[in-house]
C-alpha cells in the first residue's frame, strides 16, 4: 500500500452480533451511526472470533463467498449477500509487517467473510465498496494478539480500519430466558472500569482478575478480538484515547463496543 495520505485510522473493538442482528431495533442504527462518524477507511481489515487457525491465515483477496458459519436459522439469513471488493494489496501489507521469526503466515485464498466479519459490516457498510481483508486468530493468547495488533498498527496510517470483532460477554449456555444474568452485568461493568484506568495488566490477565470472568467467557475466543485491537492502539500510543461508543445488552450478552483514536 502507498504511504498514508490522510488521518491515522482509529482501531475498533465491536461486538458483532449473530444474524438476527438486523432485525434487532436499535443495534443497526449504532452500528450504522458508528462508521458515519469515521474517517472513510481506504480497506478494513477484520479479525473475528470465529476464525481461529495457526500459523495466522489471511483469507480471500478476491470476492468469494461469504462463510455462513451458523446453524439452525431461518433459510433467510443464509441468503445474505456482502460482495466487498479483495484487498491484495492491504493482504501483502499485512505479510511484509507480520513476517519474522515465529510469526509464519499462510494464505488460505477461498475463505470469504465468517459472520463475525460481514453481520456488522453489511450494517456500518452497506454499500460494500471498501476492500476488506480478514485475517485468523493464530492464538487466543492475549499477550500474543497484542504483539501482533502492535505489528499492524502502521497499517492505521495508511487509511486501513483494524477491528476486532468479537462479543463482550459470551456465554450462550448459561443463557436464560429474559433478563440480563449477573455474570454478564458484572463483567461488562468491570470491564468499562478496567478500559477506562487503561489497565492493560488486568485486562490481559481477565479470566483471573475480573469477576465472573469463567461465566462471562468459558472460552475466551470472543474477548480476544480486543487485544489485536488493543496492540494496534498502543503501538501509537493511543490506549489513553479510548471510549465504549456502544454498550447495553443483548438477549443478556453485553454488547459494548469500543474506539481507540
Amino acid at each position: 500500500m502507498s504511504a498514508a495520505t490522510q488521518e491515522r485510522m482509529p482501531a475498533l473493538y465491536l461486538s458483532h452480533g449473530a444474524p438476527p442482528l438486523a432485525d434487532d431495533p436499535v443495534w443497526p442504527g449504532e452500528l450504522a451511526a458508528w462508521s458515519a462518524g469515521l474517517p472513510r477507511p481506504r480497506a478494513i481489515l477484520m479479525v473475528s472470533a470465529h476464525w481461529e487457525e495457526a500459523p495466522l491465515a489471511l483469507g480471500a483477496t478476491e470476492t468469494v463467498p461469504l462463510v455462513y458459519d451458523f446453524w439452525g436459522f431461518p433459510e433467510h439469513y443464509y441468503r445474505v449477500t456482502y460482495e466487498a471488493p479483495g484487498a491484495p494489496e492491504l493482504a501483502e501489507s499485512v505479510r511484509k509487517l507480520l513476517r519474522a521469526p515465529g510469526i509464519p503466515v499462510q494464505d488460505v485464498p477461498d475463505r470469504g467473510l465468517d459472520h463475525g466479519a460481514y453481520v456488522p459490516l453489511v450494517e456500518m457498510y452497506p454499500e460494500a465498496d471498501i476492500p476488506v481483508l480478514q485475517v485468523s486468530m493464530p492464538t487466543l493468547d492475549p499477550v500474543r494478539l497484542m504483539e501482533i495488533g502492535r505489528r499492524l498498527a502502521p497499517l492505521r496510517d495508511e487509511g486501513v480500519l483494524i477491528v476486532g470483532s468479537g462479543f463482550f460477554t459470551h456465554n450462550l449456555a448459561a443463557l436464560r430466558q429474559g433478563g440480563i444474568p449477573a455474570w454478564s452485568a458484572e463483567f461488562d461493568d468491570w470491564g468499562r472500569r478496567a478500559l477506562e484506568a487503561r489497565d492493560v495488566d488486568a485486562l490481559l490477565d481477565f479470566t483471573r482478575k475480573s469477576p465472573a470472568g469463567q461465566l462471562a467467557h468459558p472460552r475466551t475466543e470472543h474477548f480476544a478480538p480486543l487485544f489485536v485491537t488493543m496492540g494496534a492502539a498502543d503501538a501509537a500510543g493511543e490506549l489513553d484515547a479510548q471510549k465504549s461508543v456502544i454498550d447495553g445488552f443483548w438477549m443478556g450478552l453485553a454488547k459494548r463496543s469500543v474506539q481507540f483514536g
